[in-house]
């Protein structure tokens, strides 16, 4: 059977991005929220959520291009003088893999986004982290660690099959072949680990390779070619441009994945495809 997480991430970053989550819940197909508890517009997310209960919101962990939870005393060596995460991720990558004693202030920091997450009062959806950063071993490990004292019971599995994901989008098999012969043993490793902690996670993912781009006829066309399983289709919708966004993500569309998440299209597109549109607390 074929089952859809159907997710919005940044919530809490902005307000425009906040208001398309919810419309697009309301109206649309989304079915879960990746919260960043320390976005700028997280109180309004948080609000927002709490009244809305059939939106599952989970953790969307920042530890690169953000701002912490924790002061910049606590966590000297993650963040740089304006107390922000690093935004070069290949440098904070090799940061964190090399230098164990920033493995203590990371630890310190994940713990301290589940103790926000946690006084939100809202049921912990799944985690997964801004950039993809929980693909990273040392944050993984930590992930792990952490979430058990949480109630960690789903994270997103980020494994976009390279070659339906080019016959969707039609451009860049080189690259997307490429990075999953890199990331195979890795992702298998990932997969075995996640089993053993008992966490439940999707099948395959869309929306990696064209992280920006999600408009409604690559949606459509990946619908029709989602494989049998538990796959995840991932936005970043905003009503509106705003500081933030411009910010950190220029070249998203993301008024258009807007629009693709509330397309009358895509509503008659799940029906006539008799595919399921569920949560990872579904699984």
């Amino acid at each position: 059977m074929k089952k859809v997480i159907v997710t919005g991430d940044d919530f809490g970053l902005a307000v425009p991005i906040n208001e398309a989550i919810i419309e697009a819940h309301e109206k649309g197909v989304l079915t879960t929220a990746s919260l960043m508890v320390g976005g700028e517009a997280a109180a309004d997310a948080i609000r927002r959520a709490q009244q809305l209960p059939s939106l599952r919101v989970g953790m969307h962990l920042v530890l690169v291009e953000g701002r912490p939870i924790l002061p910049r005393e606590i966590i000297p060596d993650l963040v740089d003088d304006d107390g922000q995460f690093q935004a070069r991720l290949f440098r904070a990558g090799v940061n964190y893999f090399f230098r164990p004693g920033i493995r203590k202030q990371l630890e310190s920091e994940i713990r301290a986004q589940f103790d926000a997450f946690r006084d939100t009062g809202l049921p912990l959806d799944h985690v997964n982290a801004h950039n993809h950063f929980h693909l990273h071993p040392t944050v993984f490990n930590l992930l792990l660690k952490v979430g058990r004292d949480y109630g960690l019971k789903s994270v997103r599995f980020p494994h976009e099959p390279p070659l339906l994901s080019w016959r969707c989008s039609k451009k860049g098999l080189v690259p997307k072949l490429v990075n999953h012969l890199l990331l195979a043993p890795w992702m298998s490793l990932m997969k075995k680990r996640l089993r053993r902690a008992h966490m439940r996670f999707n099948d395959f993912i869309f929306g990696l390779a064209d992280s920006g781009a999600m408009t409604t006829d690559l949606v459509l066309r990946f619908l029709g070619h989602l494989p049998e399983g538990v796959t995840e289709i991932y936005f970043h919708p905003s009503k509106r441009r705003c500081p933030e966004i411009d910010r950190t993500m220029p070249d998203y569309r993301h008024e258009e994945e807007f629009g693709a998440l509330v397309s009358k299209r895509l509503r008659e597109e799940f029906q006539a495809l008799s595919i399921q549109r569920i949560a990872f607390s579904d699984l």
